[in-house]
């Protein structure tokens, strides 16, 4: 009879574990509900884009491109298209794949925009023209460029009381690879603390 009490208050107790986890993960899911309605409603307010110096515009050769990371921590690439010193000559859009967040980079020799880890191909201006981001109708989120007296700029957003841009030259026999990041461009730019600006 013992041996039947003491089970059956195991049982209780058991039952109201099962309970109390129920009505815990059950409050758990109304919070994490509350709080998307919250973002849904009260949106973050996105940072002010700024004018951002990133180089001498003579410094660019034509068909080159240069990568980097904004303050914001945007990855961009800034290719020079064109052989004059206007902002058309340039064009400066998202390195990141809109397909899987690959590394894209600038194929000068080839005048396009290349991710390496599905064949992605986009065009000068980063629209998807074939592989998959071709096939989904996707683009590469494109900066506004500015020159002005022989210096490029970009419109980008800021982080909070941050002010430099890490910059690095593209090679043009490098292999870029992906998914997601280049491991070589994160080390270099640590390495090469000399070139940032501000």
């Amino acid at each position: 009879m013992a041996s039947s009490e003491a089970s059956g208050r195991r049982r209780s107790l058991l039952a109201g574990g099962l309970l109390l986890a129920m009505w815990a993960a059950l409050v758990a899911s109304y919070g994490t509900f509350a709080s998307y309605a919250v973002r849904f409603l009260f949106p973050a307010r996105r940072r002010d884009p700024s004018w951002t110096y990133v180089l001498d515009a003579k410094s660019l050769p034509v068909g080159q491109a240069l990568q980097y990371i904004t303050p914001d921590g945007a990855k961009i690439t800034l290719a020079r298209q064109g052989s004059g010193q206007a902002a058309e000559d340039f064009v400066a859009l998202s390195s990141v794949c809109p397909h899987l967040g690959c590394q894209v980079s600038w194929e000068g020799q080839n005048n396009r925009f290349f991710c390496p880890c599905h064949n992605g191909v986009f065009a000068p201006d980063g629209t998807g023209v074939s592989g998959p981001p071709g096939d989904a109708g996707q683009s590469l989120p494109k900066y506004s460029v500015k020159i002005q007296n022989g210096l490029v700029y970009l419109d980008v957003p800021q982080a909070d009381g941050l002010a430099q841009v890490e910059l690095r030259q593209i090679d043009e026999s490098e292999r870029i690879v992906g998914p997601g990041h280049d491991p070589c461009l994160m080390a270099d730019l640590d390495r090469d603390q000399d070139r940032r600006f501000s």
